[in-house]
């Protein structure tokens, strides 16, 4: 028996020396799992697509971590065949998940203006949790939906697929959406890579390329291009995963993943001041809204009809998600929060420790240490996109900067959200620049257990 042992032992041996020289020989054996999805495809079959499970399930059985069980000389082959076989294009099994305690799905949901880069940062800062920054991004830029009543829910429904599979670290399905299309894994074009620390560190970090060039580089140190299949295996390493998204709107379109077996969700809505959100709109994408500023500064032709639908309808939509949430049924209990920025502007650390509570993760030093650093800049740092905020006064800086006229129309077609939410009207011009009179009611903790 022991002979028959010994045999078997050598005779793998052999079998993994002799595939070593063929991948060393053979540099072009590897070929990409899966064709790329067309860039222009129907809902139907993006929607056939995404509802599968995923292409990669990585298992023991059959694969190189049976060799575990051999001795050193083993491991060692074993640890030469993984590294050529990354360095052809391929794929390294995920290490084995450490012990640990139970692991959380954040989805910080959003819309565009109200904060949300700086509230995600509170999670992005979190050494053991996986942070994404708008991956949905690349899925808006890809597909294309038919006008008319079935667009909304066609978008949320891939939306909805998409960030089921990301939270699930199966990064690669974003191969199929970015533009050029990624080679052996490998893309120079991750929307806003640098704002996810995870994307930006070892090892996901691989040595700088000189001659490539990354739209979206890692600002605080020199990376090569996002290697995905890296960035899956940090991913399935940190303990929780997080995703910041302004592109998932409707919360009754996210009770799949909540009662998904595989996720512990916890869904974070975060709403600011719609006349807030006009204002800064009106700044970040100032040739979207000339026609608004022009009106109220001008007296020109009034907004058109569809833009004043269009801004009820987002308020419509923040609102029922509030409203559906607040409600309590039973696959939310427990999983959803709503929280105003505006409270979380003057008191920062208060309100992290509040969302870090809610989700069952303990708040690092270093997460402290960030938002103290961070919520106490000075004015010259309060860019756009900024998420340096000198955050207790920069939260009512929008009220000096839209017209009265402006903040009417909001108040007129957004008037029931804002009384969900705890959003006072102003009444004429002097109400609305007088800082002394404050705009917001004081509402009983929005976090629901």
């Amino acid at each position: 028996m022991r002979n028959l042992r010994m045999k078997s032992k050598y005779a793998i041996f052999l079998v993994f020396v002799v595939a070593l020289v063929i991948i060393e020989k053979e540099n072009n054996i590897i070929s990409k799992v899966s064709d790329k999805l067309a860039l222009k495809q129907t809902s139907q079959n993006l929607l056939d697509t995404n509802g599968t499970s995923p292409s990669f399930i990585y298992m023991e059985n059959g694969s190189l971590q049976s060799l575990n069980e051999l001795d050193s000389a083993f491991s060692q082959l074993r640890q030469r065949l993984e590294n050529v076989t990354l360095q052809f294009g391929g794929r390294r099994p995920f290490a084995k998940a450490l012990p640990r305690g139970p692991r959380r799905h954040i989805l910080l949901m959003a819309t565009t203006r109200t904060g949300s880069s700086f509230v995600g940062e509170f999670f992005n800062q979190q050494g053991n949790i996986f942070y994404l920054f708008e991956p949905l991004w690349h899925i808006e830029r890809t597909v294309s939906f038919d006008t008319g009543g079935a667009n909304a829910v066609g978008s949320a429904v891939v939306y909805r697929d998409v960030l089921q599979q990301l939270l699930l670290c199966n990064l690669d399905l974003l191969e199929n959406f970015i533009i050029p299309s990624p080679e052996n894994h490998i893309t120079t074009s991750m929307f806003r890579r640098a704002s996810s620390k995870s994307l930006c560190e070892d090892p996901v970090c691989t040595p700088f390329v000189k001659r490539v060039f990354e739209k979206y580089h890692c600002k605080n140190r020199r990376c090569g291009p996002l290697n995905i299949t890296l960035a899956m295996e940090s991913c399935m390493r940190k303990e929780h995963v997080a995703v910041k998204a302004v592109r998932i709107r409707q919360l009754e379109f996210l009770r799949s993943l909540v009662e998904d077996p595989r996720l512990d969700m916890r869904i974070i809505q975060l709403v600011r001041d719609p006349r807030a959100v006009l204002a800064s709109r009106m700044v970040a994408f100032a040739g979207k809204y000339e026609t608004w500023k022009k009106w109220a500064l001008e007296g020109a032709a009034p907004i058109r009809e569809d833009e004043v639908q269009k801004l009820r309808g987002n308020c419509e939509s923040i609102r029922m998600s509030a409203e559906l949430g607040l409600r309590q049924p039973a696959w939310l209990q427990g999983r959803y929060m709503l929280i105003r920025y505006e409270d979380i502007a003057k008191n920062p650390l208060q309100k992290a420790k509040e969302m870090y509570n809610f989700a069952g993760i303990t708040l690092t030093p270093e997460v402290e240490d960030w938002i103290i650093k961070n919520t106490q800049a000075s004015p010259d740092s309060n860019g756009i996109y900024s998420t340096q905020k000198n955050s207790s006064v920069q939260f009512e800086k929008w009220r000096f900067n839209i017209p009265f006229k402006l903040a009417q129309v909001v108040q007129n077609v957004c008037e029931p959200a804002m009384n969900l939410f705890g959003y006072k009207l102003a009444y004429d011009p002097e109400t609305l620049t007088n800082r002394s009179i404050s705009l917001l009611k004081e509402k009983a903790n929005f976090w629901v257990t």
